[in-house]
């Protein structure tokens, strides 16, 4: 793989940038429709899958072969839970603050996770630090106080169904393609929406300015998409890292500007001790992989 890391650090930003306008325009359409979550999840991946289509038929039908579909099917169905979790919040609407700071600690859970079931050897730093994570992501949440809402739980929820996806990926990187992984993604999570919203008995055709929301919405997560895999074939996970964080400011500015809502100051001591715990495993996991190559 060439490494061009100028270029990766930019496509890592566009896409902060991409989902920052996905996150707004979700909290606008819940604000001015009345459509439900599940069938924006449903019509956003739709309209995604449809504007990467030619991307997906350029890779060819062998990267669908694979022997681990069952797990394959596991990991996006978990991946969708999450997906649900995430937009059910922006549409009640929680605070994009809370909820992008919130989202921020999928690697905290991914360090336990890996720890579990992966059997990955985590040490008392690594803890510490993962700790320290959660202790900045309950200075955002607040828990104790009298106005805490259940509804901000799911951002958490959300964290943790993408922690539990990453560590699927890694499991099955050792078997198949990035691109044989990425292609069933995007063919499996349509069908798990629909199922989605069939269970919720809330399926609806858009009006017009539904349509356009959702068309939009599409357009832009299959850019998003895009830009992170082109960031991840340009540059090393470790160093885009930093660059990933932006996403946190950039959504509190897109809140600020568009809903006048404005963070409170907890939001960045808490973002703060997430992102020290984050950059430290990241540290660590790159320190670690690096002596296993050499040795």
């Amino acid at each position: 793989m060439l490494h061009h890391p100028v270029k990766g650090a930019l496509s890592m930003v566009l896409a902060g940038v991409v989902f920052a306008l996905i996150n707004t325009l979700t909290q606008i359409l819940g604000a001015d429709t009345q459509i439900d979550s599940s069938s924006v999840a449903l019509y956003q991946y739709l309209f995604a899958l449809l504007f990467l289509a030619p991307s997906l038929f350029r890779a060819g039908s062998k990267v669908l072969k694979t022997r681990h579909l069952g797990w394959h099917v596991l990991r996006v169905g978990i991946s969708v839970i999450g997906i649900q979790c995430w937009i059910s919040a922006l549409i009640y609407p929680i605070p994009i603050w809370q909820g992008i700071a919130l989202i921020m600690t999928s690697p905290l859970f991914a360090t336990l996770g890996a720890a579990l079931f992966l059997k990955e050897k985590v040490g008392i730093s690594r803890i510490a630090a993962t700790l320290l994570g959660f202790i900045g992501a309950m200075i955002i949440l607040k828990p104790w106080a009298d106005d805490f809402n259940p509804i901000a739980l799911l951002p958490l929820a959300a964290a943790l169904c993408w922690a539990i996806y990453s560590l699927m990926v890694k499991k099955l990187s050792a078997y198949d393609s990035p691109t044989t992984i990425v292609v069933y993604l995007f063919i499996l999570i349509t069908p798990f929406n629909l199922l989605s919203v069939l269970q919720s008995s809330q399926f609806a055709l858009p009006n017009t300015m539904q349509l356009g929301y959702l068309i939009l919405l599409g357009f832009l997560t299959a850019i998003a998409q895009l830009a992170i895999a082109k960031a991840y074939n340009l540059a090393d996970a470790a160093y885009l890292q930093p660059f990933d964080f932006l996403k946190l400011p950039l959504n509190v500015l897109a809140g600020w500007i568009v809903f006048q809502a404005e963070p409170p100051g907890r939001l960045w001591l808490g973002a703060l001790l997430i992102i020290t715990a984050i950059l430290y495993i990241t540290y660590q996991e790159s320190g670690r992989k690096a002596k296993n190559e050499s040795s």
